[in-house]
């Protein structure tokens, strides 16, 4: 008995283990480590050095017949800030331009121009839907339970400008504002509004964080809980809690059909009270439902030899004979 104990604890602890390694919210995907290859740009770029290097060179050449020093470091300067000047956005990139420290416009994407020395590329804001797993752990409800709950929250930048001047990493922020919101909508209700009204705290987190990143340029596309881990000691009590309410709901069900049956009883019998011949329609309709199918033999009393009970035997006989005469 005791092993089996310590079997059952150890295999208690092992699920909690695991629960807990389930709700290890996933890190978000740095944009360094994005598939999305720069290639193409760094190439661009690269010919672009090339070109212009080589365009300062030939005019060098063409106008003194000679190559100094003085040319190829021109030509070395010109070609970078060419290269400083001319910037590539990926399809699903918007880059935030400051001129000399001043938000100046969004540019992308494609290619475009800035003025070297005095405009610089602050940031460069990825428009594309973004996945930031979130969780919140042993964190209490009304009714003082510690629940852990896992979720997901889908959210995009639609205004690179918000983005760069009003937060510093909004990616990090979006992630902490998520998970204080959870945490206040978890306290606001009970273990089993929390664990059986999922869909509705969906909602209520999407409506917080709307209102909460909105002003930074950001927009929240959906949040969804994946999974809701509470003590195993109430999970076996909410589980007997069903269990008495089925069984409640069960005889209650059955007590209003019985009041139902009742009722209608009640008025079959006030009809056949009052008209003999339903009654009698009704008992030879019983009657025939209940040998229709089984083919036996009904044999119902009759009070026809109730004429002759005056009548001795032989008189009987003579009044047959008499008959067949």
């Amino acid at each position: 008995m005791r092993r089996r104990k310590q079997a059952d604890s150890r295999n208690r602890g092992n699920r909690d283990n695991r629960g807990n390694r389930e709700l290890a919210p996933a890190p978000s995907v740095p944009q360094s480590a994005e598939t999305a290859s720069r290639v193409g740009v760094g190439l661009f770029q690269l010919a672009l050095f090339i070109a212009v290097f080589a365009a300062v060179v030939a005019v060098f050449w063409l106008t003194t017949h000679s190559l100094s020093v003085v040319a190829l470091s021109t030509a070395l300067i010109v070609a970078l800030l060419g290269l400083a000047s001319v910037h590539v956005a990926q399809q699903w990139e918007r880059v935030a331009v400051l001129r000399l420290g001043r938000f100046s416009r969004v540019a992308g994407p494609g290619p475009f121009f800035t003025i070297p020395l005095i405009e610089s590329c602050a940031l460069r804001v990825d428009t594309r839907v973004r996945t930031t797993a979130f969780g919140a752990e042993e964190t209490l409800t009304a009714d003082l339970v510690p629940l852990d709950v896992d979720a997901v929250l889908y959210w995009l930048v639609w205004d690179a400008h918000l983005a760069c001047t009003e937060v510093s990493d909004f990616a990090q922020t979006v992630t902490l504002a998520a998970q204080t919101a959870l945490r206040d909508a978890i306290g606001r209700g009970s273990a089993a509004q929390v664990a059986i009204r999922r869909n509705q705290l969906d909602r209520e987190l999407k409506q917080a964080l709307e209102e909460k990143v909105a002003p930074w340029g950001i927009t929240v596309l959906s949040v969804e809980i994946r999974d809701i881990l509470m003590p195993q000691g109430l999970q076996e009590v909410m589980s007997l809690e069903a269990q008495a309410e089925q069984r409640k709901k069960a005889r209650i069900t059955l007590m209003e059909a019985e009041q139902d049956i009742s009722e209608m009883l009640a008025e079959m019998g006030d009809t056949y009270a009052t008209h003999d011949h339903a009654l009698r329609l009704r008992m030879m309709h019983l009657l025939y439902e209940s040998v229709k199918d089984s083919g036996g033999t009904v044999v119902i009393p009759s009070s026809f030899s109730e004429a002759f009970k005056d009548i001795t035997p032989d008189e009987l006989g003579g009044l047959l004979k008499g008959g067949l005469r």
